[in-house]
């Protein structure tokens, strides 16, 4: 089990920086209950996060099977998904990366929960760094009980650096406001460079597996 933090570390860094995690925690930070509803959108989140991790890990065997022998709809549909990711790419380069806005109803604790919850599974289809560490669980081969205890740390360790928001909101009040929305800031710039490039990158790759499919009968990127 602890063999395993030597390779999840690494992706758990990467993972860390979710500009739009961050954004709505500042926006649910300067609502009329900033420690309540940023805590309750970040304990949403999480939650989220670690149920969308174990429905992965469940249904991970017959994915990889079907990955191991895809089918030609399987490459038309990576043609397609690769054509949107350049475009997504495309328009986010030329756009910026969006920017999480605070709701335009009052927020309460109960409702920053669901926004959380919501904002993670969205997010999931683009979760890559998560699929690994899953991966890297299923393959460590541990019961289930270990299993799902090492999701649960990754989890808890993803939050730690959000919990600055409720954190630094409760010890200062208003007066922590302009560093964390110049911290959001800072993210949204790192995102708007890195976004383009990785949504653009796989798109390329999916493209060129299908062109590589219709000319020689395999594609490029083998299980």
């Amino acid at each position: 089990m602890l063999d395993l933090i030597p390779k999840i570390a690494p992706i758990l860094l990467v993972d860390i920086l979710n500009p739009v995690l961050f954004a709505m925690l500042v926006a649910a930070a300067g609502s009329a209950r900033p420690v309540a509803n940023s805590f309750a959108m970040l304990v949403g989140h999480t939650l989220a996060y670690f149920v969308a991790g174990v429905a992965v890990a469940f249904g991970f065997e017959q994915v990889a099977d079907r990955l191991a022998n895809p089918h030609q709809i399987d490459y038309a549909l990576s043609a397609v998904l690769g054509v949107a990711l350049l475009w997504i790419a495309l328009d986010v380069k030329k756009d910026g990366a969006p920017v999480a806005r605070e709701p335009e109803k009052a927020l309460t604790p109960a409702g920053c929960f669901g926004i959380g919850a919501v904002v993670n599974f969205i997010g999931i289809p683009f979760a890559l760094p998560y699929f690994a560490v899953v991966d890297q669980i299923l393959g460590a081969d541990l019961p289930l009980a270990n299993s799902l205890g090492v999701l649960g740390i990754y989890n808890i360790g993803y939050a730690l650096p959000f919990i600055v928001v409720p954190a630094a909101v409760a010890i200062s009040g208003e007066e922590a406001r302009p560093l964390l929305e110049k911290i959001s800031g800072h993210l949204g710039k790192l995102s708007d460079i890195a976004m383009p490039w990785m949504f653009g990158l796989l798109g390329l790759v999916l493209v060129a597996d299908s062109v590589a499919y219709v000319f020689t009968g395999e594609g490029l990127i083998q299980f």
